[in-house]
């Protein structure tokens, strides 16, 4: 269903009273629903998307209320994490995720702040500040929607199962080292990697040690990891929290706390926005919404396997993602993505549709404008806690077992990934571990390709024929691919056989033929061709005869006739030409003249 454009859309009458709101932001939002209207039908939301709600919307109420719960806390840390502020995190979790919810491609996804998007983020302020970040943010969500229409989606299902593993578990890893100053309650801490900030705050930790921060951070995660075994519907980490902070007040323990908050949503602006900074900050936009991409859409898939008959639509998914980065920077949040320990606690509650989502953000918003004041005295070191607890949930350990008992190829790429991810940064452990894997898998491919030597059939010919045409003919077949990395491999083989009068190569095993494959099987006739041996072709598919013909490769050999459409015609033509020395008649279509090499036996 097409939105109309603004001038043509009906509106029921305005009271009397109005919010004011920026000219810019007025332009903006004008400009936002121009575009949506000029946007395929298939990537706008429909009334079929909330069909479900009508038949569960109790259900999804108390789905919402419940995730709500859980993802306070969480949009605090991160908020803070990312250094954006524990603002940030709040507006991010209500905007982003009431958009991805409406016009997201899941019914079950919950979006906000995750972790995975801090460990980008804080590189990103260090070097251009909070205004650098809402402008990768905005950036980010335009690129999400131009890989939404050109239907990027379905690709993502490609990436490496050891590549995800590897990053999930750096990430894990980044999150705790993140958390080590505020857990230690220190603070001026620095590096230039969150090892070395962490590394730093131990140092300062050890010269000034104060016991309080430490013992609150690890009672909010033991509440949370032991509590979620025993009843793991019960939102521990709020709990934690709670007690965290009320505990802070009553002992009046000297903690950093959040501080204060505004009691409400601030009013949109468009004031970031610098087109002069648009190619500084291109590459961590691009990465913001490759991570954003690829956890959302792995989010989408957690969530259809944990349901019964739920399908995501990865494009649609890409451009609820997109349009919620796109406007939340305008409010002051940070870049969002869909976050699969919240979706998973939304479809464990008994969500069935997009509803929940959008009470989810519904409940947050109105802790927001009612809670602020509660808020801002939150320890610092609880939030730690929260967040030490989440990393310790993230990783799966009998997963990266299994991945690591698997094949060394995949223990490698495990390896590297995680190594990378903690060291250096996520886009780079997912570039690298897309690459070897990628190296691994074409070195497998090329393996399977095959050059076999293969009987010739016996004829009704004398033993002392059959003894000849042995002698002088002989057959090989190629099974699997031949391109450019194996093709090598199958020039030297070739190039190595005995000397014969004939050599039939047999084609139709062949899976795939690439320039290179192509170039290397004409070198290799030509080769045997210049040793005095008839090359004989027979078997070939009619999509590798395209790419053959297009590079010009064993054309003398169709000229001469020496192309067969099956190996018992070429090895007929073969054996009467020695025998006679007659050039019996090719298949339809083919020449029959001949070639200066072949003479009787």
């Amino acid at each position: 269903m097409t939105i109309p454009p603004p001038d043509t859309r009906v509106r029921p009458p305005r009271p009397a009273t109005r919010i004011s709101i920026p000219s810019a932001a007025r332009g903006g939002a004008w400009r936002l629903s121009r575009l949506l209207g000029r946007l395929p039908g298939r990537l706008l939301p429909r009334r079929s998307d909330w069909a479900a709600a009508r038949r569960s919307h109790r259900r999804d109420a108390v789905a919402g209320v419940t995730v709500a719960i859980v993802a306070l806390p969480l949009a605090l840390a991160f908020g803070v994490s990312s250094g954006l502020g524990a603002q940030a995190g709040l507006i991010t979790a209500v905007i982003a995720g009431a958009i991805a919810a409406v016009f997201g491609g899941s019914s079950l996804q919950v979006s906000g702040p995750t972790g995975a998007m801090t460990v980008v983020l804080i590189p990103i302020l260090a070097k251009f500040g909070p205004g650098g970040v809402l402008m990768v943010g905005a950036m980010a969500g335009a690129v999400l929607i131009v890989m939404a229409v050109g239907r990027v989606g379905r690709y993502v299902r490609y990436l490496p199962s050891p590549v995800i593993e590897g990053f999930t578990a750096g990430i894990a890893v980044v999150i705790a080292l993140q958390q080590v100053p505020a857990m230690l309650g220190v603070s001026g801490a620095h590096g230039e990697r969150v090892w070395a900030v962490a590394a730093d705050a131990v140092g300062r930790f050890v010269a000034h040690p104060d016991p309080v921060p430490v013992l609150v951070a690890a009672g909010v995660a033991a509440i949370m990891l032991l509590g979620a075994r025993r009843r793991p519907g019960v939102p521990f980490s709020l709990i934690a929290v709670a007690a965290a902070t009320a505990l802070a007040q009553l002992a009046a323990l000297d903690l950093p706390v959040i501080g204060a908050l505004p009691s409400g949503l601030p009013a949109p602006s468009t004031s970031f926005l610098d087109p002069d900074a648009v190619g500084a900050l291109l590459p961590s936009a691009l990465a913001v919404a490759a991570l954003a991409a690829l956890e959302s859409l792995l989010s989408a898939t957690v969530a259809d396997a944990m349901s019964i008959g739920e399908r995501h639509d990865p494009d649609r998914e890409l451009f609820g993602q997109g349009l919620a980065n796109l406007v939340v920077p305008a409010f002051g949040g940070m870049p969002a993505t869909a976050a699969i320990a919240r979706t998973a606690v939304n479809v464990r509650a008994g969500a069935g549709s997009k509803l929940a989502a959008l009470t989810h953000a519904a409940v947050l918003a109105a802790i927001v404008l009612a809670g602020a004041p509660l808020v801002a005295h939150i320890p610092l070191a609880a939030l730690g806690g929260v967040l030490l607890a989440t990393t310790v949930r993230m990783v799966e350990a009998g997963s990266l077992l299994a991945i690591a008992r698997s094949t060394r190829g995949d223990a490698l790429v495990l390896a590297l990934t995680f190594v990378v991810t903690v060291a250096l940064d996520l886009v780079t452990a997912v570039a690298v571990g897309l690459a070897v894997a990628a190296m691994l898998a074409l070195r497998a491919v090329a393996r399977s390709a095959r050059l076999q030597r293969v009987p010739l059939a016996a004829g009704d010919h004398s033993a002392e024929e059959q003894r000849l045409l042995a002698e002088h003919i002989v057959a090989y077949r190629l099974d699997g691919p031949l391109f450019f990395a194996a093709a090598h491999h199958f020039l030297l083989e070739l190039s190595e056989v005995a000397d014969v009068r004939v050599v039939i190569l047999r084609m139709s095993r062949v899976t795939t033929v690439d320039a290179t494959g192509a170039h290397v099987l004409g070198d290799a006739i030509g080769k045997l061709q210049r040793r005095g041996i008839t090359v004989l072709l027979s078997g070939i598919a009619a999509r590798h005869e395209r790419v053959l013909a297009a590079l010009g490769v064993a054309e003398q050999l169709r000229r001469d006739g020496h192309v067969f459409a099956d190996t018992p015609s070429a090895i007929s033509y073969a054996r009467t030409h020695l025998l006679t020395g007659e050039h019996p008649a090719a298949p339809p279509g083919e020449s029959t003249t001949p070639s200066s090499d072949m003479k009787p036996v």
